[in-house]
């Protein structure tokens, strides 16, 4: 029989997930797996069970928000020997999940988690760190970890609108040189991103809408910071409209970039703290995460990276 290990977050949305924990176990017996199960105690337990599990399991299947998942993948990512990952979102915004075609329902996601098809997608090295979607620095970046989880669970993705509100008056800049692909920005920013997502924040248009996710680079934004409020209100005017602002914003893709501050910047990764930083390089590490993902969408998936035609990725 195969095995399959289910870690999973009890408390990541509204707890959700509790009252369906059987229904799930039931249709991974049913997928002809034996299950071991696995709630998380603490932060950062789930990258410590995929770090230094010893048992010969065929798939690993997490739930819980983005932080669960940015933990299994960096845990699996340290493994010599991996396997693919089915994932059941129960976070607030779910952004690798939506792009991925992921079904937003806990049961069609368990039975995806067991019954898709595996697609090798992109991960990002962030120092010796890794990051599963996004890499983000500046203005809203700490909203994430920083917004009350009470508030989270009652108030959903508007907690994170009303947190992030609070500092469109106070907005702090960094002076950062990225260096990417032969060519190099210097600039004063109050916002980054590095991302493989479609949606960031629940924005879905942010990023761009010819994004792959096995194409070996990112799509990077970087948001200039405004002279005055009437340049701010533009930048507020396209993030709401969830578009880029050409005057505003540099946009571009990079499978490897620097950036290089003078002072250490705060980072977020997947939505969790990333550390405090004056040096960052970011590498892509082409198609060495395998998930499930619909049967249905897989042709979608890859025609998008075909499309594209991104260059081979960093090893």
């Amino acid at each position: 029989m195969k095995k399959l290990l289910f870690v999973y977050n009890p408390h990541a949305g509204k707890g959700a997930l509790k009252p369906k924990v059987s229904d799930i176990l039931d249709i991974f017996v049913k997928a002809g797996y034996e299950v071991t199960a696995y709630p998380t105690q603490a932060y950062h337990d789930a990258y410590r069970k995929i770090r230094e599990f010893t048992e010969d399991y065929d798939l690993v299947v997490c739930s819980g928000g983005d932080g669960t998942i940015d933990e299994v993948v960096t845990g699996m990512m340290a493994r010599e020997h991996r396997m693919p990952v089915g994932y059941i979102p129960t976070g607030t915004t779910n952004d690798f999940a939506h792009s991925l075609r992921i079904p937003r329902d806990i049961l069609a996601a368990a039975d995806n988690a067991v019954n898709g098809v595996p697609f090798s997608c992109d991960v990002g090295q962030f120092n010796e760190d890794i990051f599963v979607y996004i890499a983000a620095f500046g203005l809203f970046t700490d909203v994430s970890y920083q917004t009350n989880q009470t508030a989270k669970n009652v108030l959903g993705h508007l907690a994170y609108v009303l947190e992030g509100a609070k500092r469109l008056f106070n907005i702090p800049s960094y002076r950062i040189k990225v260096t990417h692909d032969g060519e190099t920005i210097e600039d004063e920013f109050i916002y980054g991103m590095v991302t493989n997502s479609r949606s960031v924040g629940g924005f879905r248009n942010m990023v761009g809408k010819n994004v792959a996710f096995d194409d070996g680079v990112f799509e990077v934004t970087l948001i200039k910071m405004p002279k005055n409020p009437i340049e701010l209100q533009e930048i507020i005017t396209a993030l709401m409209m969830e578009q880029t602002d050409s005057k505003h914003m540099y946009s571009f893709k990079s499978g490897h970039l620097t950036f290089e501050s003078l002072e250490e910047i705060p980072w977020t990764l997947d939505g969790e703290f990333g550390g405090d930083h004056d040096v960052v390089e970011i590498r892509n590490l082409q198609k060495r995460l395998e998930i499930m993902v619909p049967r249905k969408h897989i042709g979608e998936l890859e025609a998008a990276s075909e499309e594209n035609g991104g260059p081979e990725g960093e090893s």
